[in-house]
C-alpha cells in the first residue's frame, strides 16, 4: 500500500485531518449541511495519493449499492477509494452502513458527515472536528444547541477503542472563539422538555389507551397523564386536562371511540365518569399507530372518490399531504409555476379540496402535490438520478420516503377492509407493489419472480417476455443471456415447480410489513 498525503492546504480543517492521518489515527468532521459534507470529503480525497486493493473493492459496493450509480455514488467511490467517507441521510442505508462497518475496521479514516451521525452509534474516533457551529432556521443563521454540541464532542474517544478523545471546534475569529468558549465550553446544556402535549402525540395515546382497554374513563386518562413527565415538569395538569377534552371529542366524531352513560352507549355531555370504547375502527386505527387525524382525512378522501376519476396520483398525494409523510419536498420560487402547471393537468383527480391560495396551508399543500409529483415519476420508472435532478433528493431520502408510502398504503388498504371500500382496496394493493418496486404496472407480474426488480423486469418485457407463462415458455438459453446464469435457473424453477407468489400469500409475504 503507497499513501502520501498533501499538507498545503489553508483550510484548518484539512490540516487537522492531516494531522489525525499522521498519527494513524480517525476522524469524524461535522458540517451542517449534506452538501458542505460531500465537498469536504472531495476536498481531503483530491490531496491524498492511496493505492490500496481493499479501498477498491469497497468504492466498487458504494457505486454499486444501486441499480444504475447516481452522480452522488460516483463521488462516494472516490472518496472511499482514498480512505475518505461522506456519511449524511441522502446515501442509501446499504451505503451508511458500509461506511460505518468499514470505519469500524479502520479501513476508512474520516468520515464528514452532518449531526446526524452523532446519535446511537459507537466509532472509533479519536477526533470530533466540529466545522459549523452555527446553522440555519427559521430564524436565520443560529448557534446549534448546547446538548447537540455536547452529543458531538462524545463521539470522541469512545470507551471502547480509545483511552482518550479530542473534540476540536473551529474559530474563524477571536471573537467567535470567544463566543464558542462562553457558549459551550463554560455553558449550561438546555432544559429537556416533554412534547406530549403536541396534539399529534397526545392523539395518538389517547386512542392507544382507550384501545388497549388500559383506561376506559376520562378521570383514569387525567390520572393516568398526571404520572407523566409532562405534568412533573410543567406542573399544567389543566392545559393537558382541556386537550384530552378536545381530542375525546375529536375522536367520537370521527367514530373511533364511542362514549356510555348509565350502560349504553350514546352521545352525552361529557363527565370525569363517562366511559369510552374503541370501535372496531378506532382500534385498528391505533394497531396501524398514525395519526387518528391522518386516518380521518384517508378516510375523508375515500369517501369523497366514488364517482371521480382515480389514478395513481389520487392516492399518491393524499397520503403526501400527511403528517407521516412529512418533511415534504419544498416547492421553490424556481419551481412554483412547474408545480402549478402539473397540478393543474392533475386537478380533476384529486380526492381533497385544494385550499385557496391566499390560505396558510397553501403552501403545505402545494409540498405535497410536488411530493406525490416525485412518487409518480418514481412509479414511472425515472430512477433516483433523475429525481435527484429533477427534485433534489437524495437516494437516501428516497429510500425513506418509499418506505414511508409502503407503510401508509398498507394502512390505507387495512382502512378501507374495514369500512368495505372493495372498489379501491385492489388498486391501492397494486400501487403499493408499484411503488416498492418502482415500476409500471405491465411489470407487475414480473417482479412476483424473486430476484427479480425493476432493472430486470423491463429488460424481460424489452424481449418480449411480458408475463409469467412468457417466462416459462422462453429458453433458458434466452434468460441465461439476459440475466445471468444463476438469476435464469432461479425464475425457471420457481415457473416451473410452481414457486411463484400467488396473490395473496404475494400480499401477506412482500406487503405485510414495513421494512
Amino acid at each position: 500500500m503507497k499513501t502520501s498525503i498533501k499538507e498545503d492546504s489553508d483550510n484548518p480543517v484539512i490540516n487537522i485531518v492531516f494531522d489525525t492521518l499522521n498519527k494513524n489515527k480517525q476522524a469524524l468532521v461535522f458540517f451542517n449541511t449534506k452538501k458542505s459534507a460531500e465537498k469536504a470529503a472531495e476536498d481531503i480525497a483530491k490531496r491524498i495519493k492511496k493505492d490500496d486493493m481493499a479501498l477498491k473493492e469497497l468504492a466498487s459496493d458504494v457505486l454499486k449499492a444501486l441499480p444504475r450509480p447516481t452522480r452522488q455514488c460516483e463521488r462516494a467511490a472516490l472518496c472511499v477509494a482514498k480512505g475518505i467517507a461522506f456519511h449524511h441521510s441522502g446515501l442509501t442505508s446499504r451505503q451508511r452502513n458500509l461506511v460505518e462497518e468499514n470505519f469500524r475496521k479502520g479501513t476508512i479514516k474520516i468520515i464528514c458527515c452532518t449531526p446526524t451521525l452523532a446519535y446511537g452509534l459507537d466509532l472509533p474516533a479519536y477526533r470530533a472536528i466540529i466545522k459549523d457551529l452555527r446553522r440555519f432556521s427559521q430564524r436565520g443563521l443560529t448557534w446549534i444547541p448546547v446538548l447537540e454540541y455536547l452529543q458531538i464532542c462524545g463521539r470522541a474517544g469512545r470507551p471502547s477503542y480509545d483511552s482518550e478523545g479530542q473534540a476540536i471546534a473551529i474559530a474563524a475569529t477571536n471573537a467567535e472563539k470567544e463566543k464558542i468558549i462562553e457558549k459551550y465550553i463554560n455553558g449550561e446544556p438546555e432544559e429537556i422538555y416533554s412534547k406530549l402535549a403536541v396534539e399529534p402525540v397526545l392523539r395518538m395515546h389517547v386512542l392507544s389507551l382507550i384501545a388497549s382497554d388500559f383506561t376506559t374513563t376520562k378521570k383514569q386518562l387525567i390520572d393516568f397523564f398526571r404520572g407523566t413527565f409532562y405534568a412533573h415538569q410543567f406542573k399544567d395538569i389543566r392545559r393537558i386536562t382541556t386537550t384530552i377534552s378536545k381530542i375525546i371529542g375529536m375522536l367520537d366524531e370521527w367514530e373511533f371511540i364511542i362514549r356510555s352513560g348509565n350502560d349504553e352507549f350514546q352521545s352525552a355531555d361529557e363527565t370525569d365518569d363517562e366511559k369510552y370504547k374503541s370501535t372496531l375502527l378506532g382500534k385498528r386505527v391505533a394497531e396501524l399507530y398514525i395519526d387518528p387525524l391522518t386516518a380521518y382525512h384517508i378516510i375523508s378522501c375515500i369517501k369523497e372518490s366514488s364517482g371521480k376519476k382515480l389514478n395513481e396520483f389520487s392516492v399518491l398525494q393524499m397520503i403526501s399531504h400527511t403528517d407521516e409523510l412529512r418533511p415534504l419536498l419544498k416547492v421553490g420560487i424556481k419551481e412554483h409555476d412547474y408545480v402549478q402547471e402539473e397540478l393543474l393537468k392533475r386537478h380533476q383527480f384529486l380526492l381533497e379540496q385544494e385550499p385557496s391560495m391566499y390560505e396558510p396551508e397553501y403552501d403545505e399543500f402545494l409540498n405535497s402535490v410536488k411530493t406525490a409529483l416525485m412518487f409518480d415519476e418514481w412509479v414511472n420508472e425515472k430512477d433516483e438520478d433523475f429525481l435527484l435532478e429533477k427534485f433534489n433528493i437524495t437516494p437516501g431520502e428516497t429510500r425513506s420516503k418509499i418506505d414511508r408510502m409502503d407503510w401508509m398504503l398498507y394502512a390505507t388498504s387495512e382502512l378501507c377492509k374495514l369500512l368495505h371500500y372493495q372498489y379501491v382496496i385492489k388498486e391501492i394493493i397494486r400501487l403499493r407493489l408499484r411503488v416498492r418496486y418502482g415500476i409500471k404496472e405491465e411489470l407487475l407480474s414480473l417482479v412476483r419472480l424473486q430476484g427479480i426488480g425493476r432493472v430486470r423486469a423491463r429488460m424481460l418485457f424489452r424481449n418480449k417476455i411480458k408475463d409469467l407463462s412468457d417466462v416459462k415458455n422462453a429458453e433458458l438459453s434466452v434468460l441465461k443471456q439476459l440475466l445471468g446464469e444463476k438469476i435464469a435457473v432461479s425464475v425457471k424453477n420457481q415457473v416451473g415447480q410452481g414457486d411463484v407468489l400467488q396473490e395473496k400469500e404475494l400480499e401477506n409475504a412482500k406487503l405485510g410489513e414495513w421494512e
